[in-house]
Parts: structure tokens; C-alpha cells; sequence
């Protein structure tokens, strides 16, 4: 069926493609005669604009070059990605800059982790103690969204606005009885009873081991966000957890009685940041986009000399040895972290992870990289939204595991997955299978049908073996003893709060606070190093042209993006690609 789909789409593919090909030749031609772009200027009185509704990322280009952002087309999504660290290094710029005065924070549905979130947050409380003014302004204000508003000197909503103020929930979705009706058998193999990331091919719903650790880590982040919110606001904990279940918030009036927004219409708010800059109520305020803000001189004195700390990002789902832009390949990543480690520059390496974990040798592949790295330089490990089982495999062979206390990690565990379609295809479709073989087992792995015992245990037994691995490097990365790392492991999560009170992370605080430990490891001192992040963010027609290049990219984005049942075709199809053992979080998990 998906091979249908991608010949399907071929024609269409390759006009939408012809066309791309055509706008870069003008574009090219067009940049060629700019001669190159100028840098830009802040004028007095400036607001910076920071607009969250969008993508966060870890890293991402700065250039505003998207051409079809505002024009909709069935391939690209319009909406543009933002990264977490251009993000806070124009909040870091804009705290000293004289012509910036304050902060416009636009912010009703960001996309983006507690923890991701957790940074911006805490840089806009930086941000705020130099003297300078906050206000956010949103028709509605996700939980999320408010998260981060609260921050600001008045958080402003509009009169028939809404506020979501009512806790942290996680949903899954189920495949089992899909799977029945189907005569799909799904086979599990897994250490771990919290190791619950195949959960949606065997049950009808959570475990109780399943549901009892997600209630933990999502009611230890609820607590970490109501902390924070309950200073800001100066409401109570216990207050705002009444709010939340009450509802109480959701009307607009009451949300404003209790405290936690003003009420107002956009023209009421322009007429407060005409105040704060101190211009006429005629005039024309000054706005300055993050993408505009980041192309003006840096305000911050250049640093002398070529000591570097190296920011490495890895990103995504670890999938094997060569990723994408949305995952992690081992080969890229060695390739990466060789330069690093060879660049007598860099004195000190920062390994920023978000990541649910994947392939299981992969991760191996990294760890062993990390090793041999961290025998040259110092590593140190930045946990962002996710470093659970592969990513916490990475992070577990640095010299410092630093997390936020919102970061989902651990998931210590091991699973391998296979779907016997045979009944499937033979009473559904009727397509029937036979095979000839040398060996007894020459078709293990290869075909559709069911397994044996004997393959069954097969495969138990590596991955009871690849478990084992895990943990004993986990324990020796640790200096734990291995039955107390056991104990905490068995693929459950924890949050990075709990996981630094059990002793699979040194410290808590965000990528500033790793940037820090690098340095004195890496003995160098405050403002005599510079901080380059590899690798460098791709440009967007830099990514067109890499999606360009494979068909199943493009034919995946159109699916995905116009069919209503693709997510879950290609959901099943990326579990089908899958190779080997998996170290793998319940990674579809969103917090709302």
C-alpha cells in the first residue's frame, strides 16, 4: 500500500520539485546581484518581538529564506522551526543592549518540552532582572503557553480569550484490537517491566507499572512548573492546584480576579508598551523580529583568542548509522564528534541531548565515541526535553550528566519488536508465502510468518544480553554498584529532578549551567572562551534540497500532511525500519 502511495504521488513529486529547483535558480541569481546581506540595524526605543508559536528546536537557522512559508503547499508545513539556542543567546544580547528597552513575548501554543521551555524561561527571568519590562499579550494562552507568560511583568489576554489552566496529562493510542481485527500478531521481547514503549501493539491500555510511573514524573514536573508559575504570580501552590481543578481559569474574569492575567484588547496593550518606552501615543512602536535581532552587531565584546567549548547537538530519534534531519545516525555523529576531539581549539566538549533513545547498537557505536573522546577532553552532558534509554546511553559515558528538573531521562531498558503478518496476508489479502532453505533457521528474521520457539528465546536472550550491557556500563559510567542501578533501571522514567535524587544525574540546571562545568573542567576562564555549536543549523533550502534527494521523504511529508490515516501507516512503517534491539522511550508521549 505505501509502495502504491509513493508511485502515486511520483508525477506530482516531480513538478512540485521542478518548481523548487527553478525559484532556487532565481534565488541563487538574486542573491548573487544583492551581493550579500547587510548587517541589520536596532534603532532606539526597540521591542524585541519573540514569537514561541512555532517549532523549538535545538538549533536552527537563523535565516528568514523560506520563500513558501506564507504560501500553502501540500509538501512543507508553513509553520517555520525556531532553535532553543538562537533563542537564548538574542535574550543574552538584548539583557545589555541599550536600544532594546524590553520584551514583546508572543506566546499561545509553543512546540516545544517542559524542559526546552524551562531554558527560555529561565533566561527571561535573566532577562527581567536587568531592569527591562516583559509583557506578553495572547488571545488564548495554552498551559504551556503560560507556563512561560507568567514570567513576564503582566501577562495580557484578550476579553473572550481562554486561559488552560488545568494540570499535566499524557495520552497514548492503543493498536491491539486494530491489530486483532487484522489477524497481526505483534511479538515483544523486552527487559524491563516499565520498558513500555510496546505497549500500543500488545494492550488495550497502560500497564499499572506503565501508569504508575508516568502519574510520578508528570506529577514531578506539574510541581516544578506550579513552583515556578506560584513565584512569579505570588499565588500559592495549593491555590493554583485548586485552581487547576476547579477550571477556575478558564473564565476569563475569574482568571483575572485570582491573579493570574490581565484582561485587554491588543490596541489597550499597544497603548502599555507605548508607555514603558515612553513614546507619544501617536507614534509607532519599534519592533525587532528574533530572526532580524540576530543579524544586528553583538552588543557582547568579542571574545580573544581560540579557546572554544564545542556544543554538539544530537537531536532526534537515534535510527542507525546514517540519520536525517529529525534523527540521530551514528556515523554523523562519530564524524562530528572526531572533529571535536582532534581540534586542539576545543578544550572541552558540551553534548547536548533530546532524544527518546532507538537502536540499541547505535547508541553503542556513541557511547564507545564518547569514550574515547572524553580520554582527550572533558565531556558534559546537557539533557534537554528527552535523554531516556538510547539518550540516556549516550549521556551515561560523559564526565557530567547535567538536567533540568522538567527533563524526562532514564528508561534504562532494552526491547526488540516483530509483527507476524502471515494470517494478514493470507486471509485478508490473500497473498500466501513459501520459502526453500539450506539451514533449519535460514529464514529467520527474513520472513513475514511466526517464529519459533527456538527463535523466540533466540532473540530473548540477546536482548536479555544487550540489557545487561546497558546496565553494566550505565552502573560503570555511575560509579553505582550494579544491582542499585538495576533497581532503577527496568525502563523506567524519571525526571531529571528525580534522577539527580538517585543518582543518574550530577546537576540540575540547563545549558548555561553545563556550558560552566565544561570550562572549569576544561580549565578555562569566565568570558575567555568562545562557544561554537556544531553541527551548523541547516538552512532551509539546505533541507529542500536534502529532501529532495529521497522520494520516501517527500512522499512521507505529503502523506502525513494531507492524509487523515498516514500518521499511522508511517508510524508502523518507521517500526518496520527499525533494525535490531531497541533502547526506545515511549517516544509518541505529548504533555498537555
Amino acid at each position: 500500500m505505501w509502495q502504491f502511495l509513493k508511485y502515486t504521488l511520483a508525477t506530482l513529486m516531480g513538478l512540485f520539485l521542478f518548481l523548487m529547483i527553478s525559484i532556487l535558480i532565481l534565488v541563487g541569481i538574486g542573491a548573487a546581484m544583492s551581493g550579500g546581506e547587510s548587517e541589520f540595524e536596532v534603532k532606539e526605543n526597540s521591542i524585541l518581538k519573540l514569537d514561541l508559536n512555532r517549532p523549538i528546536v535545538e538549533n536552527a537557522s537563523t535565516e528568514d529564506d523560506n520563500p513558501f512559508a506564507t504560501i500553502p503547499n501540500p509538501f512543507f508545513e508553513s509553520t517555520e522551526k525556531i532553535g532553543l539556542i538562537q533563542i537564548l543567546s538574542a535574550l543574552e544580547r538584548a539583557r545589555i543592549d541599550t536600544n532594546v528597552k524590553g520584551i514583546y513575548l508572543d506566546v499561545s501554543f509553543p512546540m516545544a518540552g517542559y524542559a526546552k521551555l524551562t531554558e527560555i524561561r529561565n533566561a527571561l527571568e535573566k532577562f527581567k532582572r536587568s531592569g527591562k519590562f516583559i509583557y506578553a499579550y495572547a488571545n488564548s494562552y495554552s498551559e504551556k503557553a503560560y507556563y512561560i507568560a507568567s514570567v513576564a511583568d503582566e501577562a495580557y489576554l484578550n476579553p473572550s480569550g481562554l486561559l488552560d489552566f488545568n494540570g499535566i496529562s499524557v495520552q497514548y493510542m492503543f493498536y491491539k484490537k486494530a491489530f486483532d481485527k487484522l489477524e497481526i500478531e505483534p511479538l515483544v521481547f523486552r527487559v524491563g517491566q516499565y520498558k513500555s514503549a510496546v505497549e500500543p501493539f500488545i494492550r488495550e491500555d497502560m500497564s499499572p507499572e506503565n501508569k504508575m510511573q508516568t502519574q510520578s514524573f508528570i506529577s514531578s514536573i506539574n510541581r516544578e512548573v506550579f513552583a515556578k508559575i506560584s513565584l512569579s504570580k505570588k499565588i500559592s501552590a495549593n491555590k493554583l492546584n485548586q485552581i487547576a481543578d476547579s477550571l477556575l481559569a478558564m473564565n476569563p474574569v475569574k482568571a483575572e480576579k485570582l491573579g493570574m492575567i490581565k484582561l485587554g484588547y491588543w490596541d489597550q496593550f499597544e497603548s502599555l508598551l507605548k508607555s514603558a518606552v515612553k513614546i507619544k501615543a501617536k507614534s509607532d512602536l519599534t519592533y525587532v523580529k528574533l530572526a532580524d535581532y540576530l543579524k544586528a552587531k553583538n552588543p557582547i565584546k568579542a571574545v580573544e583568542g581560540t579557546d572554544k567549548i564545542g556544543v554538539l547537538v544530537a537531536e532526534g530519534e537515534i535510527v542507525g548509522t546514517k540519520g536525517g534531519d529529525d534523527n540521530i545516525g551514528s556515523d554523523d555523529f562519530v564524524k562530528e564528534l572526531r572533529k571535536l576531539r582532534d581540534n586542539k581549539s576545543v578544550k572541552a566538549i558540551v553534548l547536548r541531548i533530546d532524544s527518546p533513545g532507538g537502536s540499541s547498537l547505535a547508541s553503542d557505536v556513541m557511547w564507545r565515541e564518547i569514550e574515547l573522546a572524553k580520554k582527550v577532553k572533558p565531556i558534559v552532558a546537557s539533557m534537554s526535553d528527552y535523554a531516556a534509554s538510547g539518550g540516556y546511553y549516550m549521556a551515561m559515558g560523559t564526565n557530567t550528566i547535567v538536567a533540568q528538573p522538567t527533563t524526562v531521562t532514564g528508561s534504562i531498558g532494552i526491547f526488540a519488536q516483530w509483527l507476524n503478518i502471515d494470517r494478514f496476508l493470507s486471509n485478508k489479502i490473500g497473498i500466501t508465502q513459501d520459502y526453500v532453505n539450506t539451514h533449519a533457521n535460514s529464514n529467520f528474521m527474513n520472513s513475514l510468518g511466526e517464529l519459533t520457539e527456538f527463535q523466540k528465546s533466540v532473540i530473548q536472550n540477546m536482548v536479555n544480553q544487550g540489557y545487561e550491557t546497558f546496565t553494566s556500563k550505565a552502573a560503570s559510567g555511575r560509579k553505582m554498584d550494579i544491582e542499585k542501578l538495576k533497581s532503577l533501571a527496568g525502563g523506567r522514567v524519571w525526571t531529571g529532578i528525580q534522577a539527580k535524587e538517585i543518582g543518574l544525574v550530577d546537576e540540575l540546571g540547563g545549558l548555561d549551567v553545563a556550558i560552566e562545568i565544561a570550562a572549569k573542567k576544561g580549565k578555562l576562564k569566565p568570558g575567555a572562551y568562545k562557544v561554537v555549536v556544531y553541527p551548523k543549523a541547516k538552512s532551509f533550502f539546505d533541507q529542500l534540497l536534502s529532501s529532495a534527494m529521497s522520494e520516501s521523504s517527500m512522499a512521507e511529508k505529503f502523506a502525513a500532511k494531507n492524509l487523515p490515516w498516514a500518521k499511522s501507516i508511517l508510524e508502523l512503517e518507521r517500526w518496520k525500519k527499525r533494525e535490531g534491539y531497541l533502547a526506545l522511550m515511549p517516544y509518541l508521549m505529548e504533555f498537555e
